[in-house]
């Protein structure tokens, strides 16, 4: 099966490739955003919105809130997509916990979203380093979502922070598993897909059915739909609860070219294709992202009866 898109929707002027029209990112303006900025610098967090130039950051920052980023600004990997440093990271923090929670706190946040980088240095990748910061975030009556990386498929890592109780376990798999050597290298789509189900079944059987998985795909990257057909059952198969679907912005000239600008239309039509193999909740659409509006995609699969 062929590319899924018959229009890629790319304009080219004067040697210069310019979005389609549906991709309307919004401006990021310095001055309004200052305030969230500075409380970031002085208590010495890191958002993964800045780091990576997340298209939506000025969305969220405006709104107060931010995804955090655990355990320094540099990954010990390089992937395709992805603008955050690479190189040597400084040890961890070991207030950092507290000093998250506290940002939380004092923003008066109600649900909380923890990322990091890779620490692929660390003996369990980060893992004890998110558990404390669920621990102490929920400690201050706030619900918190995780997006982890795969701990080199240590699952006594993946345990360890779903006994700390997060609402959300989120684990991207961002492309299908062909892209991997350009877009993921030093990652395994078998092992990610290991990740999110034994996080499943460790989740079900200390929170029983309230514990959510989730998962996300950047699309435009070259994938086929036969490819994503396959991926979506594999989630399946997985137990996820919740997908985003959201097309690849390429950050900076230094990460991988745009192949396919998807029309919101097709993003709708492979939101359907994903529930209807079993997905129960699929967000699907240009800015889409995994940490987008966490909060209300977690309140709507509540509303929409599950549990």
């Amino acid at each position: 099966m062929g590319r899924y898109s018959k229009n890629a929707g790319r304009e080219v002027l004067d040697g210069h490739v310019r979005l389609p029209d549906w991709i309307a990112k919004e401006r990021v303006n310095l001055s309004e955003l200052h305030g969230m900025k500075q409380a970031l610098r002085q208590s010495r967090l890191h958002t993964v919105c800045e780091e990576a130039r997340c298209p939506n950051r000025a969305h969220c920052f405006q709104h107060g809130t931010a995804t955090f980023l655990l355990m320094g600004d540099t990954c010990t990997r390089a992937c395709g997509f992805c603008a955050i440093a690479t190189g040597t990271p400084l040890p961890p923090d070991p207030n950092e916990a507290n000093e998250v929670a506290e940002r939380v706190a004092s923003a008066g946040l109600s649900y909380a979203v923890l990322t990091s980088v890779t620490r692929d240095d660390l003996p369990d990748g980060g893992a004890a380093q998110f558990a404390a910061a669920v621990k102490a975030i929920k400690a201050k009556g706030v619900k918190v979502e995780v997006l982890i990386p795969d701990f080199q498929g240590d699952m006594e890592a993946v345990a360890k922070v779903v006994s700390s109780g997060p609402a959300v376990f989120n684990h991207n798999l961002e492309t299908v598993p062909d892209l991997y050597p350009q877009v993921r290298p030093g990652a395994d789509y078998e092992r990610s897909l290991k990740v999110l189900s034994e996080a499943k079944r460790i989740g079900a059987a200390c929170f029983g059915a309230d514990f959510r998985t989730k998962s996300g795909l950047m699309l435009g990257l070259g994938e086929t739909e036969a490819q994503l057909v396959c991926v979506f059952s594999d989630l399946v198969q997985a137990g996820i609860d919740i997908l985003t679907l959201g097309q690849y912005l390429r950050p900076t000239r230094r990460q991988l070219p745009v192949r396919e600008y998807i029309h919101p239309g097709r993003f709708d039509e492979l939101a359907e294709l994903a529930k209807g193999l079993g997905i129960a909740m699929v967000f699907s659409g240009p800015l889409i992202r995994s940490s987008y509006n966490a909060e209300d995609v977690s309140k709507q699969f509540d509303s929409i009866g599950h549990k």
